[in-house]
């Protein structure tokens, strides 16, 4: 259990939230509700993105540096890697090489399978994030008595980015992207979609729309906080709320469309 004592009186906790992008918000909105007095800070590496479709060494070896960056600008007490594709790949390396606490988001395949009736289950991630061997692994130790369904997206991060930006995603593009979780066979339909990317929450409600039978989507991020709150147990809650700060790696500056939506999460921009 890492040691979380605050080192400092009563100043905030200060905790990174790390993502390819945008999705990670649907983290970060959890995080800040369990631990409204933290000291925030968001890194969304766009100038990588999409993480989903890239090969594996080379993504390990970017995650890894510019967490580095993160960690020296930020100086933060823990981190949270909002972001499937990034844990599951690279989590093991960033506890190597830094020594700040690090709590990552894996695709939430035990809970699925506990509580499904029909025991047909679907992970919907990226293409990265379902052909892991990690995920593989979680499959096999968890699973027992579940069909599971790996589905691997390349579009819905980038469409999840574009909706949160207010551009216009067509119905059928969502659909065709989340179709093959759909599995009836054996007198058995999918009750339970695992959404292993954090950007796939930001389109749950256009998921429940377009799916066609309901099932339980699940969605990672409350967990996290949970886990995070805990973390933090011992760090006295701060009197003053510091405003969440975001910043790009591209450097650029959000659209109006996009800068409107991060003021709903509390951003100043």
């Amino acid at each position: 259990m890492p040691n979380l004592n605050n080192r400092s009186g009563s100043a905030a906790p200060a905790v990174l939230i790390f993502d390819s992008g945008v999705g990670g918000l649907t983290v970060f909105r959890e995080v800040i509700a369990a631990r409204p007095d933290a000291r925030f800070v968001y890194v969304a590496d766009d100038a990588g993105f999409p993480y989903g479709n890239q090969p594996p060494d080379a993504l390990i070896q970017r995650i890894v540096a510019v967490m580095g960056d993160a960690i020296a600008a930020h100086k933060p007490d823990l981190i949270v890697v909002a972001c499937n594709t990034a844990s599951t790949l690279a989590l093991a390396e960033l506890r190597k090489r830094y020594t700040v606490p690090f709590v990552g988001t894996v695709p939430a395949i035990k809970p699925a399978c506990a509580q499904s009736k029909s025991k047909r289950i679907a992970v919907l991630g990226t293409k990265a994030t379902v052909s892991l061997e990690y995920t593989h692994a979680l499959i096999r130790e968890f699973a027992a008595g579940c069909d599971v369904v790996p589905v691997g997206s390349p579009k819905l991060a980038s469409i999840a980015e574009l909706q949160l930006s207010g551009m216009p995603v067509a119905d059928g593009d969502i659909a065709a992207e989340i179709g093959p979780c759909f599995v009836d066979a054996d007198g058995r339909k999918t009750d339970t979609v695992v959404l292993a990317c954090t950007h796939y929450p930001l389109l749950t409600e256009r998921f429940r729309k377009l799916a066609p039978w309901p099932v339980d989507w699940i969605d990672p991020a409350p967990a996290i906080a949970r886990r995070v709150a805990d973390l933090l147990r011992d760090r006295e809650v701060a009197a003053d709320k510091v405003p969440p700060r975001i910043f790009f790696t591209s450097g650029r500056e959000p659209p109006p469309p996009l800068a409107a939506a991060l003021g709903h999460f509390g951003f100043s921009l």
